[in-house]
């Protein structure tokens, strides 16, 4: 089983986005898996996308959002609560809250599921804080294993299937982006064209993997009870520049001039610390230049304009959207092929690296 975190703490990235185009373009380029989608981003963007877009998929996170009486709510919030009440012994009901997204959206393969996204997380983050003090001697470790306990619920529903699951993670360094980061098992770090990109680059290092930039610089408490508890931090696998602008040669030359420095920026860090980073695909020789470097972790997922808006809006994945006049909350639209054309291979390339 292979889980994979996408999480930059850089907010506007587009993991959500991301989130929703990776799964499905994995879903149904690899029938023979059950995907598993957790969308531990209280904003529920992810979720909205697979369950519809921006109106039925609201639609349908209401409707989730809103259980009959006598029912815990079907989200991750739901599960959640469970916890709080059994903080450091798992209740194994992880299974009951996953929802499979073609019952809501039928532009979603039928072996994509999901733990459907809610805006609880933020008030609940408290007394998820507050389980891992005072309490037993493990309780840090118990209780940043609840989404793990929750992944492994669902799959022993499954039997035990080859399984691949995406978590949409909070740009925020909260309580449950770590449960996030100690479920996962490999690491997607979503990027935009900018220069706090490049500073959050650094930022990962320092949070997750305790790398210090200055003399003296405190690591993360994260990273020390981690350590403390022998806990396994997941491996970097791609850093994925998103959504990059292509408008005219001007504006590319300065968009690759601006990912190069970040590029190199991850070199460095390859150099300083590679056993951050998971080689890949399994038996691949380990990178012995930049541009080798480059070639496995580095990827870049052209911006499609009005095609990646549409896209998201109305959650049709950009693989199975095709071009044409679209209606969107009314207004006509256009989708060119030449749009698409631009960020599909990139999906489905990217797609095609992920174990």
């Amino acid at each position: 089983m292979s889980i994979y975190a996408i999480w930059n703490n850089k907010g506007g990235v587009g993991k959500s986005y991301l989130t929703f185009q990776i799964a499905s373009e994995y879903a149904w380029k690899n029938k023979d898996k059950k995907v598993l989608v957790v969308d531990l981003c209280p904003q529920a963007n992810s979720s909205s996308m697979l369950l519809g877009g921006m109106e039925r998929g609201e639609n349908n996170l209401a409707k989730i959002h809103a259980p009959l009486p006598g029912m815990s709510r079907q989200t991750i919030s739901g599960y959640i609560d469970e916890r709080i009440t059994s903080p450091y012994v798992s209740p194994n009901s992880g299974a009951k809250y996953a929802t499979q997204v073609i019952t809501y959206n039928k532009k979603i393969s039928d072996n994509l599921f999901l733990i459907v996204g809610d805006e609880r997380l933020e008030i609940q983050s408290s007394r998820v804080m507050g389980a891992t003090f005072p309490g037993p001697q493990d309780a840090w470790r118990a209780v940043h294993l609840w989404i793990r306990d929750l992944i492994y619920d669902v799959v022993t529903m499954w039997k035990d299937e080859d399984v691949t699951v995406f978590i949409d993670c909070n740009p925020s360094f909260s309580i449950y982006t770590e449960l996030a980061l100690t479920a996962a098992k490999r690491l997607l770090i979503p990027f935009s064209a900018d220069g706090s990109s490049k500073r959050s680059a650094k930022a990962v290092l320092s949070l997750v993997y305790g790398v210090v930039r200055h003399p003296g610089d405190q690591q993360s408490e994260f990273f020390l009870n981690s350590s403390r508890e022998r806990m396994a931090l997941p491996q970097i696998y791609m850093y994925i520049g998103n959504r990059l602008t292509q408008m005219n040669n001007s504006s590319a030359s300065a968009f690759k001039t601006v990912v190069n420095e970040i590029g190199d920026e991850i070199w460095g860090i390859w150099q300083k610390s590679p056993n951050n980073f998971c080689i890949h695909p399994s038996g691949a020789a380990t990178p012995r230049s930049q541009r080798e470097f480059k070639r496995m972790f580095q990827y870049e997922v052209n911006d499609a304009n009005t095609a990646s808006v549409f896209s998201g809006a109305m959650g049709i994945p950009i693989s199975r959207l095709t071009a044409g006049q679209k209606t969107l909350f009314g207004r006509k639209v256009t989708v060119n092929q030449s749009q698409l054309d631009k960020q599909v291979p990139n999906i489905s390339r990217l797609v095609a690296n992920i174990e």
